[in-house]
């Protein structure tokens, strides 16, 4: 992994919580609030972080600082497919 990569995925991890913080305690967000967030354009390029931005999720999911939902339920990370939202833990 290059250094410009770990510096996304560290921005995209601050995005996430940053998100969180803004809105209630309750709020949750898709990982493409945090892709947008990070990418520097005005472009549809910010589709290519969305990997990156769930992967940053599931990292937080590790240190226990989120919980990824579907269905307002909450998933083990590594066992969702498809569309989710990551919360603050509760």
């Amino acid at each position: 992994m290059t250094d410009s990569e770990r510096r996304t995925e560290r921005r995209l991890e601050r995005a996430i919580l940053d998100l969180l913080e803004k809105r209630g305690p309750a709020a949750t967000i898709c990982p493409s609030d945090a892709a947008r967030a990070v990418h520097e354009g005005d472009d549809d390029g910010w589709r290519a972080l969305m990997e990156p931005a769930r992967g940053a999720a599931r990292r937080l999911v590790a240190t226990g600082e989120v919980e990824i939902t579907q269905g307002g339920h909450v998933v083990d990370p590594a066992k969702a497919r498809g569309p989710i939202r990551i919360r603050r833990t509760r």
